[in-house]
């Protein structure tokens, strides 16, 4: 739903309803995550994906039947061997599609919901996609960190399970479908329960401001992280330099990473590029990243010889080699990249593989299912 926000929220700012489907499960290859949103306005303008075009179709109908009703619809669509190509995924994948209306009446804290997305603000939003009790679909639940939950899901009980487990998705950045007992019950299935979990961007430390930084903070921004490029020359590290990073950081790269996990803002998503291939720049920064408890990846540039005079540095430090095996280095996948743009699409392939579980293979090579599983079974 965050890529269609801003369309949704000027049509209910204007008191119209919109026809929102959303994607709350897949199976084997389906082409769309959980979460990914599609919108059809009162004006009939879609906006937005479910499937990449396979079923868009039919959610565009469905959506258009949901708004005349006003009954939510749970859709569930698959391979259809007689029609396929109309309302079948053909990719071979599976994928539950919840379709709703949203207005000003039925979801009254969108606005809520939306300035704390814009702010940066953590925030999940559950609503209830299954439920015997047909007075129960499409009640909602926001829950922030720290704060009052707002809305109900039907009963106490049921707020309580779903705003624990929430937070634990909000803090992995993570969408899912979560199935309890009618009211709640942690045995038990009855009521199933979409939960958007709106967490900040993760982040991008990009350390070394060189030309290859300015291409690896391009891919990062692209991929939808908040990018940060640090370096401790302040002629280089400029913003002039480096337009796609969302902040450049003047200070030593151990100093200020540092810094940033003693303050809480490194998490289990961020992930580190370090650029500078410099050992009096690298070794203190590395002695730093490799100890943190929780990192997605670290990767660092240099040829072989400098990855193994590097090695030998930090074993030097007192780092253990479980550790050191957390060092992605030489960097990136082995594309034959040459230019910064392309060593950058290689180092993005290697951090993609990595939060997948992706081999790096061709995927004309393998044989099987191409999408991996979603990391919440869902």
């Amino acid at each position: 739903m965050r890529d269609v926000m801003p369309e949704l929220l000027e049509w209910w700012t204007a008191g119209k309803t919109v026809g929102v489907g959303t994607v709350v499960a897949t199976f084997r290859s389906a082409p769309r995550p959980p979460g990914a949103s599609m919108l059809v306005g009162p004006d009939g303008t879609a906006v937005g994906s479910v499937s990449g075009g396979c079923v868009e179709g039919a959610v565009y109908e469905l959506a258009q039947d949901v708004v005349a009703s006003k009954e939510p619809v749970l859709q569930r669509y698959g391979v259809s061997d007689d029609d396929a190509f109309a309302v079948g995924l053909t990719c071979g994948g599976i994928l539950d599609v919840y379709v709703e209306e949203v207005n000003q009446q039925t979801f009254p804290e969108l606005g809520e919901v939306a300035a704390a997305i814009d702010a940066g603000e953590p925030v999940a939003l559950a609503t209830v996609i299954e439920h015997p009790d047909p007075a129960r679909l499409g009640r909602r639940l926001i829950i922030r960190p720290g704060a009052a939950t707002v809305g109900s899901l039907g009963s106490q009980r049921a707020d309580d399970a779903v705003h624990d487990d929430a937070l634990g998705l909000l803090a992995a950045g993570t969408n899912a479908t979560l199935t309890y007992g009618p009211d709640g019950e942690r045995r038990g299935e009855g009521m199933r329960v979409f939960v958007w979990s709106f967490a900040p961007k993760p982040r991008m430390l990009v350390f070394g401001a060189i030309d290859f930084a300015a291409a690896v903070a391009k891919v990062g921004s692209f991929l939808g992280y908040r990018v940060t490029v640090c370096d401790a020359r302040p002629v280089f590290a400029t913003h002039s330099r480096f337009p796609d990073a969302d902040e450049v950081v003047v200070d030593w790269p151990h100093r200020y990473l540092a810094a940033e996990a003693a303050a809480g803002r490194i998490d289990p998503r961020t992930v580190m590029t370090v650029l500078t291939h410099d050992p009096k720049f690298d070794v203190p920064l590395l002695e730093v990243a490799l100890r943190l408890p929780e990192v997605a990846y670290v990767g660092a540039m240099g040829s072989r010889r400098t990855h193994e005079d590097r090695l030998a540095r930090l074993r030097e430090a007192g780092l253990q080699e479980s550790e050191i095996a957390r060092l992605s280095s030489p960097i990136g996948l082995d594309l034959g990249a040459r230019t910064p743009e392309e060593t950058a699409v290689s180092i993005a392939a290697e951090i993609i593989a990595g939060r997948w579980g992706g081999s790096g293979q061709p995927l004309a090579a393998g044989r099987g299912r191409i999408h991996r599983e979603h990391p919440t079974g869902v």
